[in-house]
């Protein structure tokens, strides 16, 4: 299984940056996907996730308003839409998948997710 994030780097505050997520190696459609960031010296944060057919998303409330998630079942990707950018969404963002039924809730915490990509840097300056 690989997940391959793209689309991270140095933009300023107010910018926008479009995350991507490739995977292979999984059946995509039987796993619900998360993106995570983690600052320096900080724990790994949920930012956001969609369900497996995309019909469910939820946001950290730091997010919230400001960033959007979807999915491509058929091209087996994830994007992270990032708008309004602050010098304080300044971390390393990770996808992840989760195996999960289709009345499962998405989880939240970095411990229920079986799959991770190497990470893509973003960096906001102000």
């Amino acid at each position: 299984v690989q997940l391959v994030e793209s689309g991270g780097g140095l933009v300023q505050a107010g910018d926008s940056l479009t995350l991507s997520c490739a995977a292979s190696g999984l059946t995509f459609n039987v796993y619900v996907m998360g993106w995570f960031r983690q600052a320096p010296g900080k724990a790994r944060e949920f930012v956001a996730g969609v369900h497996r057919r995309g019909q469910t998303t939820i946001f950290a409330d730091s997010v919230k308003g400001r960033f959007s998630i979807s999915r491509d079942n058929d091209r087996e990707r994830v994007y992270l839409q990032t708008n309004s950018l602050r010098p304080e969404d300044t971390a390393v963002y990770y996808c992840a998948a989760a195996l999960a039924t289709l009345a499962a809730p998405i989880p939240t915490t970095p411990s229920a997710y079986d799959y991770w990509g190497q990470g893509t840097q973003v960096t906001v300056s102000s």
